[in-house]
């Protein structure tokens, strides 16, 4: 009996057991799934629980629920990989070897790698939102707080959802307008880019919605460091950003264990194919996700579209067939602009941005690059679409791993 493991029970993993359950030969393979943690989060609605758009019951549930029948699950820490010894060591001391391994273990906040973030005001007036304990606390700190200095600060490149930052600021003009309170409150983007965004069409429908909702934009911050004592954040350049409350994006970092195993790049991240997803240094080794060093967005879309190609993959690897070169760091995702609209951006690796609509089902048809209330729509079905379809490994219509020579997966729908 041949094994597979799957390092990760988050979205990245958990498709990848439900793919492969039904395309595996149970008679020949065994497929197991390693995670320490018992609840699954959904992770973009971290986004709204600072605003009390969701509940803490909606972005979570317990992960084994979404393990499908005929995987093994084993709730544990991971301690060690040894890929030399296809073989992988819990915190347990037990070792469980394998003849495939597929590491989605994601990405974590390190606020400690920045002087003084996660010093004494950390979850006072320091918050994070991209895990569910900050943006629980933030949520609180929101409910009360009267007014002041905003500043939404993203420490470094590559980050989660890379418009989640910008999504916040949005969310927070719509917020503090709803409570009559937005002329108490002077919002800040900070980000150590040259833009809004990382793509340059899409930087500039941003950066104009910046400058529509009078949110000030301060580019090329690389911080240094945090002086929490006079609520100041401080880049290499002395350039000096003053805050009475800082919603900040921590550096993000790949898992601890990929750091241990010696696996990783300076940030812990798998180096990775990006068009096959195996492991550069080890042939029956692959990587998904926000594990991976993919120059794509860290998203669950991305996940959603590399899930596809990999599956198939890594049936074409144990039939000894060549691998299929097709990941093309496809990419899209709702922007949520406030006041109940929002945008919807689709990329990849070589395209930018493009215009025109999007097929979605149960909702109809999405324009690209421009905000609408239906957009918006799209952005709220999502976490039904995630917890009933996308997880589940459950083919999505009309949405496709990959982009066609004019940038577009959707000409088909038309």
């Amino acid at each position: 009996m041949k094994k597979l493991i799957i390092l990760g029970a988050g979205t990245s993993g958990t498709m990848m057991a439900n793919h492969l359950v039904s395309k595996l030969d149970k008679k020949d393979w065994n497929i197991t799934i390693v995670d320490q943690y018992e609840t699954h989060y959904y992770q973009p609605g971290f986004l709204f629980l600072p605003f009390d758009i969701y509940t803490t019951k909606q972005v979570k549930k317990k992960g084994k629920k979404f393990i499908p029948k005929g995987v093994n699950y084993v709730q544990e820490k991971i301690e060690l990989i040894l890929p030399a010894e296809n073989k992988v060591t819990l915190e347990s001391g037990k070792d469980l070897n394998y003849d495939i391994l597929i590491v989605a273990t994601g990405t974590k906040t390190a606020p400690d790698e920045t002087e003084g973030m996660d010093g004494p005001e950390w979850y006072k007036s320091i918050f994070d939102f991209y895990t569910y304990e900050g943006a629980k606390a933030l949520r609180d700190k929101l409910r009360k707080w009267e007014g002041g200095k905003l500043v939404i600060h993203i420490t470094e490149m590559p980050i989660k959802c890379p418009v989640a930052p910008l999504e916040f600021a949005f969310l927070a003009d719509s917020f503090f307008k709803h409570k009559g309170m937005r002329d108490k409150v002077d919002i800040t983007f900070v980000t150590p880019l040259d833009g809004a965004f990382t793509k340059p069409k899409a930087t500039a429908a941003l950066h104009y919605l910046l400058e529509e909702k009078n949110i000030k934009e301060v580019t090329n911050f690389n911080i240094e460091r945090v002086d929490y004592e006079n609520n100041k954040i401080i880049d290499y350049a002395d350039t000096e950003v003053e805050y009475d409350l800082l919603v900040t994006v921590p550096t993000n970092m790949g898992d601890a264990l990929i750091e241990r195993s010696g696996m990783g790049d300076d940030l812990n991240y798998i180096p990775t194919n990006k068009a096959t997803l195996q492991s550069i240094d080890n042939e029956n080794i692959f990587a998904i996700g926000d594990a991976t060093n993919l120059p794509a967005s860290k998203a669950g879309s991305v996940a959603h579209f590399e899930a596809e190609i990999l599956t198939d993959n890594i049936l074409r690897y144990i039939n000894g067939e060549p691998l299929k070169e097709e990941f093309d760091g496809h990419a899209n995702c709702f922007i949520e602009t406030g006041n109940g609209k929002a945008l919807l951006i689709d990329f990849n690796y070589t395209h930018e941005p493009v215009e025109g609509t999007f097929p979605f089902p149960g909702v109809g048809p999405l324009s690209l690059l421009k905000e609408s209330r239906t957009n918006h729509m799209g952005k709220m079905a999502f976490r039904w679409i995630y917890w009933n379809m996308l997880i589940k490994g459950i083919h999505i219509p009309f949405v496709s791993a990959t982009m066609t020579e004019k940038g577009k997966n959707y000409e088909e729908a038309k």
